[in-house]
């Protein structure tokens, strides 16, 4: 890397390769003493900065070369690189710093510059027309009653500089009476470190744990006032705010974003979220809990479209929300929700690209909303102002407090608690009044949003979904929604399908009676129907609930005759269709069996008989067959005897 005589901005990097005295020799090192000395802060005695951003691919910061140790510039000297630092300023001209200096000025400041440039401005128009310097400057001087050495010194200020280039060197540079009171490096380090704490200590504390420090080292220190302007002229406001505040304070410096939703129709995109009531309740167990909502919100009107309240916030109570809404609304194109576990879960949002919850493995089962194509977007965590439902929330934080939750309320915060201890209403009741409760804020008029603009959340909705295009949910669709809830055994003989306390039975289960199927249901609406699947997933029939009937029902007893009429019908039809034969038919149509061809020994083996008579029976007994055998081996020939 090489360098020519008059630079005067060098970067970390630059600064490394040359490896100067004074300085580390590698660029982490002298960015780690540019932070520590707060390199980037700093600024000369006319208040100009000593850094400023590198106009040049990669960005960073340059440091001006004033701003180095003095053996530092001094080796930059020797070697050509730079030159004497008091030549900074035509550098900083040429870089266009000055007039970011001239710009902080004061209208003051700017008007005494104008004021010196319109006179100046005249000499010269005399000095163009031929009149001698000296005479153009004293008839200037006699005309504006200025004196002749105050326009001589203007003069010299602006020599060799452009005419469009003169204001700011004609600005004055009025400095405060006396100098500024040195501190010590180490001292003022110390200072500053002390006070950018996230523990906020005081400036006068600070300040009193700093002079024991100098007074231990036999060093003075300027009073607190002093070393307080300093701080507050040299340290950034950013940096304070970071240090002390935190993110969310220097975040907060920053002017809010304002993000429309006008260019959404309704059901395009929607966002979920899970709040926790501040009410407490009696569930039918006897248990008292906070309860927990899981709610999904249209973005475009701000319509809360569907929720659900549990006990807790799970990935069940996440899916039977979505169910609600493909029922009843439709599919959304995307949806906005946060990395919690609820919303993760890899049956909701397993196989997404930007998930990053749990253990992600090639294998993983596709979730719910990637199934259905349902883009996610997942919100900064801590951070309610990328989810609009939270502004929903608020309005139902303050439905908790109406009559009908009366000496429920357990309040929201450990500083927020009632005097009396809350008693806990019935769930059934509190059920209803949330569905009421939300049913009421969707209705109400005059919210204020870009696109409601004096309507009700259901107007607004209800006025862009009669003309958007709406991805309605099939069937299948709706029975993936729900959550795979248990793996049953049907009946041996029927088929019908037990499930707590409640039978379910269509024809089709007769097929698979006995088998172990899956089955999906919604567990809020025991109710309703049951989707029947196979073992490996596939889809068999939907079940509908058998009602229990009156011992004395006369109305039950012909719906039952009536069942069993059709049944038996079935069976005929059955039957006919598939034109059974006759046992008589089958029979006449079997072969006649032909004799049967008994086969011939080969191979003959004798067989002997014990007798008890004595040894004359048994003399007698072998005499006989002896004679059998010679009488039979005579009449067959062919035959081997064998013993």
């Amino acid at each position: 890397m090489k360098f020519h005589g008059g630079k005067f901005w060098f970067t970390a990097a630059e600064l490394a390769d040359l490896k100067l005295p004074g300085l580390p020799a590698s660029k982490r090192k002298v960015n780690e003493r540019a932070a520590k000395e707060c390199w980037a802060l700093q600024v000369d005695s006319d208040g100009m900065p000593l850094a400023r951003s590198r106009q040049a691919r990669g960005g960073g910061l340059e440091y001006h070369v004033s701003i180095l140790p003095a053996a530092t510039q001094a080796a930059l000297v020797r070697r050509g690189i730079s030159s004497s630092c008091e030549r900074h300023e035509d550098e900083r001209l040429r870089q266009g710093t000055i007039w970011s200096w001239y710009e902080a000025q004061s209208d003051k400041v700017k008007a005494e510059a104008e004021r010196r440039n319109a006179i100046l401005s005249q000499v010269y128009a005399l000095i163009e027309q031929g009149i001698p310097t000296s005479t153009a400057v004293s008839a200037l001087a006699v005309g504006e009653k200025i004196g002749m050495s105050t326009l001589y010194s203007w003069m010299a200020l602006v020599e060799g500089v452009a005419a469009a280039d003169r204001l700011p060197h004609l600005a004055p540079r009025r400095k405060g009476g006396g100098r500024e009171a040195s501190v010590d490096a180490e001292l003022w380090h110390e200072l500053i470190s002390d006070y950018l704490r996230p523990e906020q200590p005081t400036f006068s504390s600070c300040y009193w744990r700093t002079s024991r420090i100098a007074e231990a080292r036999g060093l003075s220190l300027p009073g607190e006032k002093t070393l307080k302007r300093r701080f507050d002229r040299e340290i950034d406001k950013r940096l304070v705010t970071a240090k002390r505040g935190g993110q969310d304070a220097l975040r907060q410096m920053l002017p809010p974003q304002r993000r429309s939703r006008a260019h959404f129709h309704a059901m395009e995109a929607v966002n979920i979220d899970g709040h926790k009531f501040d009410c407490l309740v009696r569930l039918p167990d006897g248990r008292e809990i906070r309860p927990i909502v899981i709610a999904i919100q249209d973005l475009f009107s701000g319509k809360m479209l569907a929720w659900r309240i549990g006990e807790s916030e799970n990935a069940l109570l996440t899916r039977l929300t979505f169910a609600d809404l493909f029922a009843n609304y439709g599919i959304p194109k995307a949806c906005t929700l946060d990395n919690g576990r609820a919303f993760a879960a890899k049956e909701i949002t397993g196989g997404a690209k930007t998930r990053y919850r749990f253990t992600i493995r090639a294998d993983d089962p596709t979730g719910l909303l990637t199934a259905l194509g349902v883009k996610t977007n997942w919100a900064r965590p801590y951070h309610g102002q990328a989810k609009p439902i939270e502004r929903f929330f608020g309005d139902v934080a303050q439905m908790m407090r109406g009559p009908e939750f009366a000496g429920a309320w357990t309040g929201n915060h450990i500083d927020n608690k009632p005097d009396y201890k809350p008693k806990a209403i019935e769930w059934d009741v509190f059920v209803k009044a949330v569905n009421a409760g939300v049913a009421a804020l969707n209705a109400r008029r005059g919210r204020r949003t870009e696109t409601a603009n004096g309507r009700s959340y259901d107007e607004t909705f209800a006025a862009s979904y009669a003309t958007a295009p709406i991805g309605k949910a099939t069937e299948e669709q709706l029975r993936l929604a729900l959550l795979t809830a248990d793996r049953v055994t049907t009946d041996r003989k029927s088929g019908m399908i037990k499930l707590a306390h409640n039978r379910y039975w269509a024809p089709e289960l007769m097929q698979i009676a006995g088998q172990k199927v899956t089955i999906r249901f919604d567990p809020d609406h025991l109710h309703g129907d049951i989707h029947v699947y196979d073992q490996a997933g596939r889809f068999l029939v939907t079940a509908q609930l058998i009602e229990d009937s009156g011992f004395d029902s006369l109305d039950a007893a012909r719906a039952r005759a009536k069942l069993e009429r059709e049944h038996r019908r079935a069976a005929r039809e059955l039957e006919e269709r598939e034109q059974l034969l006759t046992a008589s038919a089958i029979a006449a149509m079997l072969p006649d069996m032909a004799e049967e061809q008994l086969p011939e020994p080969q191979v003959i083996r004798p067989i002997r008989v014990a007798h008890r008579n004595g040894a004359a029976t048994a003399a007698k007994a072998e005499h006989q067959e002896t004679s059998f055998m010679s009488r039979f081996a005579a009449a067959v020939p062919p035959l081997r005897l064998v013993e």
